[in-house]
């Protein structure tokens, strides 16, 4: 996305998600799980560092989500969590689409779901005990060229996409890659197929 052209509002993110077969994963064993891509004014999107007392990816960099509850569809565990962790509650109808979801090497399925949240007013409340900070990541800090890495563990790459002055590893750099191809670029680029670091896949 360069200077010169538009900013995506939510009808056109609406519909670069429409116009995007994303593919679906079976379970086969995995847990159920769901980010929330939350778009606010700006545009930017929603991004956490997760508190340093949690047990698993503590102070790693992650987009509102987590385990789906029995019953409950990607959609509405998006929303949940997002209400959860960041106090921000959203309507079904802000749902503007789903990207590809994506196999952890922990065991989830993650969907990963796109949210608008626009001029939201309300304040955020972070949960303490899951969020250390919350950052408004505009899109251009998105439209960036992501690294990718050999490791000997694995014949996938690895993801890195810079932010921030450090990098977001998968599965969230999996995630905002193929937000940044679909929406900003609209390229229906694949990312099931990239690696996570070794020190995620606990």
């Amino acid at each position: 996305m360069t200077a010169a052209q538009p900013r995506p509002g939510r009808a056109r993110i609406h519909a670069a998600l429409r116009a995007f077969p994303r593919r679906a994963e079976a379970a086969d064993g995995h847990r159920p799980a769901a980010v929330a891509v939350t778009v606010v004014a700006g545009p930017a999107v929603l991004l956490t560092r997760r508190a340093s007392s949690l047990r698993a990816h503590a102070g790693q960099y992650a987009l509102p989500g987590g385990r789906a509850d029995p019953g409950e569809t990607s959609l509405q565990a998006a929303r949940r969590e997002l209400a959860e962790e960041l106090g921000m509650e959203l309507a079904p109808g802000a749902v503007l689409g789903l990207l590809d979801d994506y196999v952890t090497r922990s065991g989830y399925v993650i969907t990963p779901v796109v949210l608008w949240a626009g001029d939201h007013t309300g304040p955020l409340r972070p949960r303490e005990a899951e969020v250390a900070e919350v950052f408004r990541i505009p899109f251009a800090d998105l439209d960036v060229e992501p690294q990718f890495v050999a490791i000997p563990e694995s014949d996938r790459p690895v993801i890195r996409l810079p932010l921030r002055g450090g990098y977001l590893h998968a599965p969230t750099a999996a995630v905002l890659h193929q937000f940044r191809e679909v929406v900003l670029g609209g390229r229906h680029t694949r990312v099931a197929h990239l690696e996570q670091p070794v020190f995620a896949w606990r």
